[in-house]
């Protein structure tokens, strides 16, 4: 009977499986449809809330904030950016200008002046002065020279003298010397040497390599097998200690832990993913639905507002305020533009007739006072004018004139 009934429920959970879905297991079928109705009851209030607010942050920004953000910076290129633009166009460049201009003529050019009339000729001055005090110096320093290298000239002649003469003989005498001597010395050294190197190695060297051979060496091989085998026993007795602790740690520690981990921790995690996984799936369900929801619900509400309010204020305009502005345009507004118009050409008129009347009164004034401008005398051309046309009988280069 119990395999019977866990057949059925495996026959259940495929046939709610849709076909080319992965394979899902009974607990992922059975806590689907409570998860995805709780979800969505807990969603939809949250959906309406975030369109609301976000109708109402659109409608706030393009109807407050954006126009709020012009005015704010206009105001603020009113009161910060054309005062400081201004300030520096109108007063800080002429102010820097005539400065710069005030201490080119006070310093600069003065300067220049002094540089040019004052310091140079002085520098020029100075140039030949000490050229001249140079050239008087080194003539001093040349005759003191010749001086120094004739009193030279005489001392290397003495000392060359007695550097021939007399240290040369006295030199080679001491070298001569000093060589006997030093062929003595090594004949006597050589024999020293080699009556200590014989003693050296028949007192030293052969018995101290008999020993190392015949004695030592035989002691160390007997020490190093048995160090070796030292060695040996710590190793096989650490190998059976870790040998020991590993399967004691194994059996203890580790087998239970991977039986905790396989049998307990995996189907627990496994169960917690698919709850995981199904509620998460349900939220963006739940939160797609709550949006068609939302959408319908915000619709309902514009249509409800465009019926009570928009509407009747659209009626109203179209019958009553659309007529009554045109007869308003027509009777009142009309008129009273052509009447202004025509007091505008009216005032045009008299200001251009006082400007006629002014600039003739200037005219006649200044007749009066200085009398009749004198009329420009026609000029001499000497080329043709340009009415007249070329003939055959007629030419204009010299020499072809009449």
């Amino acid at each position: 009977m119990r395999l019977r009934r866990y057949g059925s429920g495996e026959a259940a959970c495929r046939a709610t499986r849709r076909p080319g879905e992965p394979a899902e297991g009974c607990l992922a079928v059975a806590i689907r449809i409570p998860v995805r109705i709780v979800v969505l009851v807990l969603v939809v209030p949250v959906r309406m809330v975030w369109d609301a607010l976000v109708v109402g942050g659109k409608f706030l920004r393009d109807t407050l904030l954006r126009p709020l953000g012009r005015a704010l910076g206009w105001l603020a290129r009113a009161l910060f950016v054309r005062p400081w633009v201004a300030l520096w166009r109108y007063v800080a460049l002429p102010v820097g200008r005539a400065l710069a201009w005030l201490g080119r003529v006070l310093l600069v050019v003065p300067a220049v002046w002094f540089y040019r009339a004052v310091l140079t000729p002085l520098g020029h001055a100075i140039v030949w002065a000490a050229r001249g005090i140079g050239t008087g110096f080194a003539l001093l320093f040349s005759a003191v020279a010749a001086v120094v290298v004739w009193i030279g000239g005489g001392l290397l002649t003495v000392l060359d003298w007695v550097y021939v003469r007399l240290l040369t003989p006295v030199g080679r005498s001491v070298t001569w010397l000093l060589t006997g001597i030093g062929l003595v010395l090594a004949a006597i050294g050589a024999g020293v040497y080699a009556v200590v190197a014989w003693l050296a190695r028949y007192l030293l060297v052969v018995p101290a390599l008999w020993l190392y051979t015949w004695v030592l060496t035989p002691i160390g091989r007997v020490i190093a097998l048995l160090a070796e085998g030292f060695v040996w026993i710590v190793r096989m007795i650490f190998i059976g200690v870790g040998a020991a602790l590993y399967w004691t740690a194994r059996v203890l520690l580790v087998l239970p832990a991977l039986a905790v981990w396989r049998w307990v921790l995996v189907p627990v995690g496994r169960a917690l993913a698919v709850v995981a996984g199904e509620v998460g799936e349900a939220l963006g369900h739940a939160w797609r639905i709550a949006g068609h929801i939302s959408l319908a619900v915000g619709r309902f509400f514009a249509r409800l507002f465009r019926w009570t309010f928009v509407e009747p204020v659209r009626w109203a305009y179209r019958t009553v305020l659309t007529p009554v502005g045109h007869a308003v345009r027509d009777l009142v507004l009309e008129p009273a533009a052509e009447a202004a118009r025509s007091v505008g050409r009216a005032t045009r008129q008299a200001l251009a007739a006082a400007r006629d009347v002014a600039r003739q009164a200037r005219v006649d004034f200044r007749r009066m006072v200085f009398g009749t401008p004198r009329e420009p005398r026609p000029v001499a051309r000497r080329e043709p004018p340009a009415a007249d046309t070329r003939t055959l009988g007629s030419s204009t280069t010299a020499l072809t004139k009449d």
